[in-house]
C-alpha cells in the first residue's frame, strides 16, 4: 500500500492506494469520531462491496442509502434522499458519511456532508478508476443542473481517501477507458515524463495489470495533490485540471447526462483543446498527433457528436465556472506537459475548429 498526503494544514488528509484494502478497519475507523455513520452507495456497487465495508464498521450505528446508478441521477433531488435518511434516523453533527462508489456517489455524498447541519465529516472510498485518480481527491463536491454540469456545489475536503485497486476488476471496459482519460490529462497539463510512460504502457493499463494501474493511480494522485495543496479553491493553477472539460461538459449537457461518460467527453474535449492550441500557433502538430494516438489506443472517442452544432457548443460552453464577466476562458496547451488558462485565443479559430469537428464526426 502507498500513502500520499493532501497538504492543507489542519485539513490535510491521506490517500491510501493499494490492493484489497477496502475493508481494512485501521484505515477507516481512525477517521470516524462519533458513533453514527451513513454509508452511501449505488445499486451497482452496493451488492459488490457493501458487506466488506460493513464488516469494518461493526459496533457503530450504521445506516445506508442506496442511490440509483448513473450521471443522470447526480441531482438535488437525489441528494435530498440522503438528507431525508439522515433526518429520519436522527443523525447528529458527529455523524460521518462514507461514499462508496464512483464519481457520482462521491460528489453527491460530499455535497450532502458539506450541507448537513452545516458540515459533517465524510470519507471517500472510490471504486472506479476515474474516481480514484480524480474526483475523490481535492474536495470538489456538487450536482448537475439541466443547464450546466457541476454548477451547484462546494469545496469540501474528505477525511481520507481509500483507493482499492481490486475494485477495478469489476469495472467494465468502457468505464476503465473513461478513467484513463483523466490519467492522460495529468500528463498533458504538467507531467510530460508520465505522458511518455503512458504511451509505452497503455496496453498494460487496458489489460488491468495491477502494478501498472497502481503506478498510474499513484502518479495521478501525486499530481493532483500538489495542485490542490497550492490552490484549493481554484483561483489559479487548479483550473488547469479542467483541460478538455469546457468542451466535455458541453457534450455531456448537450447530449443529456449519462449518454456520454464523463471521461469520454473529457477525452474528446482534450483533443479539441489540443487542436485549437495548434490552430492558435501555441502547440506543434506532432503533439496533437501524439495526443490523438494515445486517446485512440485508450479506446476513447475523439470526435464530438455531430448532433451538437457549433452555435450550440458555444452556448453550452458559455456556462462554465472558469468564465469571468462573460469572457470564455479555456485551458490550452503550449506543449505536452505544459498547459495554460487563456482568454486571448482566436474565436475565429474556435468556431472553425468546432465546424471542422462536426464535419469529421
Amino acid at each position: 500500500m502507498k500513502t500520499l498526503t493532501v497538504s492543507l494544514n489542519d485539513r490535510s488528509y491521506p490517500i491510501h492506494i493499494g490492493n484489497q484494502i477496502v475493508s481494512q478497519r485501521d484505515l477507516i475507523r481512525p477517521h470516524i469520531s462519533g458513533n453514527q455513520v451513513m454509508l452511501v452507495s449505488n445499486e451497482t456497487i452496493a451488492p459488490l462491496y457493501l458487506d466488506k465495508i460493513m464488516h469494518s464498521l461493526d459496533g457503530l450505528d450504521v445506516a445506508t442509502t442506496i442511490l440509483p446508478d448513473g450521471e443522470q441521477y447526480k441531482t438535488l433531488d437525489t441528494t435530498n434522499r440522503i438528507f431525508t435518511e439522515l433526518l429520519q434516523q436522527r443523525h447528529n453533527r458527529s455523524t460521518t458519511l462514507i461514499a462508496l462508489g464512483g464519481g457520482v456517489v462521491g460528489d453527491i455524498t460530499g455535497f450532502a456532508a458539506a450541507c448537513y447541519q452545516r458540515g459533517v465529516p465524510f470519507i471517500q472510498i472510490p471504486t472506479t478508476l476515474l474516481a480514484q485518480v480524480d474526483s475523490s481527491v481535492g474536495g470538489k463536491t456538487g450536482v448537475n443542473h439541466m443547464l450546466g454540469k457541476n454548477m451547484i456545489g462546494t469545496f469540501y475536503q474528505p477525511q481520507v481517501v481509500i483507493a482499492d485497486t481490486s475494485t477495478l476488476r469489476t469495472l467494465d471496459d468502457r468505464q476503465l477507458s473513461a478513467g484513463i482519460a483523466e490519467i492522460i490529462k495529468y500528463g498533458l497539463i504538467r507531467d510530460a515524463e508520465f505522458f511518455e510512460w503512458l504511451e509505452k504502457n497503455i496496453s498494460a493499463l487496458l489489460e488491468r495489470d495491477e502494478p501498472s494501474l497502481s503506478y498510474a493511480i499513484l502518479r495521478s494522485c501525486q499530481n493532483k495533490a500538489e495542485i490542490v495543496a497550492a490552490d484549493e479553491h481554484e483561483i489559479g493553477q487548479r483550473a488547469l485540471l479542467n483541460l478538455g472539460h469546457t468542451f466535455g461538459h458541453a457534450i455531456e449537457t448537450g447530449m443529456g447526462y449519462g449518454s456520454w461518460l464523463h471521461g469520454e467527453a473529457v477525452a474528446t474535449g482534450m483533443l479539441m483543446a489540443a487542436e485549437l492550441s495548434a490552430r492558435c500557433n501555441m502547440l506543434d502538430r506532432a503533439s496533437v498527433d501524439r495526443t490523438r494516438n494515445l486517446l485512440i489506443k485508450s479506446r476513447l472517442p475523439i470526435n464530438p457528436p455531430s448532433s451538437i452544432k457549433p452555435e450550440q457548443f458555444l452556448e453550452l460552453m458559455s456556462v462554465d465556472k472558469k468564465n469571468i464577466d462573460g469572457t470564455l476562458r479555456l485551458v490550452l496547451l503550449r506543449d505536452i506537459g505544459l498547459a495554460e488558462i487563456s482568454e486571448k485565443f482566436s474565436h475565429d479559430h474556435l468556431k472553425a475548429m468546432l465546424h471542422d469537428c462536426q464535419q469529421q464526426a
